[in-house]
């Protein structure tokens, strides 16, 4: 496998930036594979408590069962001539006597109590000589039906089931709920924001803070996990004991697996008046949740969930998590979000959710160079997926937008054992701390975002996502230690690398407008530079194995033959002999599988000073254009396997 193998498409946009262009690309395709699916929000709606089976209703019994069965007959009604005398004087008129025996009625009319369905063709042809069965009984009924008087209350029409109307359906009707904000201003400002959403709660309106909050006050306890100038970040632990009565299993499952994520509160810049000139802007948001949800499938990069829009100040639990971390952490530096001078009650926040990547790095300490390996190119893998899926820089890859966990079954994130390294499988070495890496925060990134792929159209449309980081200040900050010395340089590097082409170039040219929207992947070997130096330089002393003394065995009695163990047969070693022989052989094997550790720890020592000589900004590798270039010169040198990134 060639060095460039790996190398991104030769063809470049033009620049721009936040705007879409069509050009043509090739299919592109995610090395590695997810283990598992982002959780979704659980809680958009409030979480119904356990519903009772319904009683069971017998069917006919039921009133739709009773109006079915009318809705089978059917009655053919003729009009009926009354004489001119029967409506003048509004009585029934009497027959004659000659006529007064009445005529037989027809089997017709005894049926007529049965509501059993009949049916009366219209154009059946008429018998001229009717039969005597099929005389039909004549009655005279006057107009005014108000003077009659019978001990029968009279019967209600029957209406032809042509003519019957369908029963009328129950029309729910909309009534405004109370937790969204009805502000068409507002909500017209903010929707490009509320067209990523994917639930439909989320992408309906801005939501009210408190009301938001309040979904999940009773199952989840908030945290405060860390901030930046961008916003903060928070962490919901779920509440068993108090929901689980509550919820059904199935639900309790849902928020289990739903707990495990972090909201991102970021202060939106307002339209107008106060807060229109800080904050970040409505874009800013719309290109990181685009990023988000693009760069999803890739492994190591954050998982997105879902982005809401709330309109307020800070509930009760979300304050007291800010209130605590102020108490307890000694790098909390935004304002207090309970203050009016620095958010007004208006105040509108964009919330990502995403899965919980872990700690920080800047927040970990490091020891291993098994932990030191496995983070580098954890990141380096991760950025060379990202290339070829994308056309991603991150441009902002400080420690603390790099998280790492473990994989361990009981989470722990010490460093491995000579036990554990020797029974790792991976010949290249890298795995054998059990870390994870995951890359954060892309509000600073670059990448292009395919709308469309259609494979019978070689034009796709791509929409460039970036950020005009000339606007931001970061380049010419002045570090106070040695470490945000060379952050800040790292900073300059980067420009330096997309304006001329070269790093060490750091004084800076003119601004070009549109230039940050340009793809130049090696940007992103200058913050792998960065992250491996300090790796190397900021590590903690690693503590030494040690076998020690063997663990104290639980008392138990003495057994009776105790004081023969020096009888044993002849020829046969003493007990006390074997026990040493096998103690000597433990130990011979714990001091090779000391020495085989203690050589690989070497071997990847070795390879990491090989790094940083291919990445110098001065004297650095010429063919080194990109992480995917490193990432494939590590497989030929057979630092990485096959296995660690496919």
């Amino acid at each position: 496998m060639s060095a460039h193998s790996f190398s991104p498409f030769a063809d470049h946009a033009t620049p721009m930036q936040r705007k879409t262009s069509t050009r043509a690309a090739t299919q592109r395709r995610v090395y590695g594979k997810r283990r598992n699916n982002a959780a979704r929000a659980v809680f958009e709606e409030r979480i119904p408590a356990k519903e009772a089976p319904p009683p069971p209703t017998k069917p006919d019994d039921t009133v739709e069962a009773i109006q079915s069965k009318l809705a089978e007959i059917t009655i053919r009604e003729e009009p009926v001539s009354l004489p001119a005398e029967a409506e003048n004087t509004g009585e029934e008129s009497q027959p004659d006597d000659k006529d007064a025996t009445p005529k037989p009625l027809s089997p017709a009319s005894h049926q007529s109590d049965n509501p059993s369905p009949q049916t009366f063709p219209e154009d059946s042809p008429e018998d001229p000589k009717p039969k005597p069965y099929e005389t039909m009984l004549e009655v005279r009924i006057s107009a005014k039906t108000s003077q009659l008087t019978s001990s029968k209350p009279p019967k209600p029409p029957v209406i032809p089931s042509t003519e019957r109307r369908a029963p009328r359906q129950k029309i729910p009707i909309g009534r405004r709920s109370s937790g969204l904000v009805h502000d068409t201003k507002a909500n017209t400002y903010v929707r490009p924001i509320l067209n990523e959403a994917l639930s439909a709660v989320a992408s309906q309106s801005i939501q009210k803070f408190s009301t938001w909050a309040s979904r999940s006050a009773t199952m989840f306890h908030v945290a405060k996990l860390a901030e930046g100038s961008y916003g903060e970040v928070y962490k919901l632990h779920l509440r068993e004991e108090s929901c689980r009565p509550a919820v059904s299993k199935s639900k309790l499952a849902k928020l289990q697996a739903y707990g495990n994520g972090v909201f991102k509160v970021v202060p939106l810049r307002a339209q107008s008046g106060p807060g229109s000139k800080k904050f970040t802007t409505i874009d800013e948001i719309v290109s990181e949740v685009k990023m988000l949800k693009y760069l999803d499938p890739i492994p190591g990069f954050a998982r997105f969930r879902e982005i809401h829009v709330v309109q307020g100040r800070f509930p009760e639990s979300f304050q007291s998590a800010w209130d605590h971390y102020k108490k307890t952490k000694d790098d909390c530096m935004n304002p207090n979000p309970s203050s009016k001078k620095a958010y007004p009650d208006s105040q509108l926040w964009a919330i990502l959710e995403m899965d919980d990547a872990g700690c920080e790095l800047e927040k970990f300490s490091w020891a291993s160079i098994f932990q030191i390996y496995d983070i580098f190119w954890g990141v380096a893998m991760a950025l060379a997926r990202a290339e070829e899926y994308a056309l991603f820089e991150h441009r902002d890859l400080h420690l603390g937008n790099v998280c790492i966990r473990s994989n361990r079954p009981d989470g722990s994130m010490e460093p491995p054992t000579d036990l554990e390294v020797a029974c790792h499988q991976s010949s290249s070495g890298f795995g054998a701390s059990s870390l994870e890496t995951t890359i954060i925060d892309y509000s600073l990134s670059r990448a292009d975002l395919r709308l469309a792929d259609l494979p019978d159209d070689p034009e796709r449309v791509v929409e460039i996502a970036s950020s005009d980081l000339d606007k931001k200040e970061i380049f010419d900050a002045i570090g106070r230690d040695e470490d945000e010395i060379l952050l800040r340089n790292t900073y300059r590097h980067m420009r330096a690398t997309l304006y001329t082409g070269d790093p060490a170039e750091t004084e800076k040219p003119p601004d070009i407008p549109g230039i940050w929207a340009e793809y130049a992947p090696r940007t992103n070997l200058v913050w792998l530079l960065f992250i491996l130096k300090n790796l190397l330089k900021n590590r903690k002393p690693e503590v030494p194995q040690s076998a020690g003394p063997a663990q104290r065995q639980a008392l138990a009695p003495c057994s009776p033959n105790r004081k023969l163990e020096g009888r044993s047969a002849k020829g046969k070693p003493k007990a006390k002999d074997r026990e040493a022989a096998g103690a000597l052989v433990k130990e011979r094997q714990t001091k090779d599988l000391s020495m085989r550790v203690s050589k690989l720890k070497q071997t990847l020592e070795d390879r990491m000073k090989s790094v940083l000589e291919l990445l110098d900004i001065e004297h650095g590798h010429e063919d080194m254009c990109c992480a995917a270039d490193l990432v494939a010169y590590a497989m030929d040198s057979q630092w990485l396997a096959e296995q660690d990134f496919f």
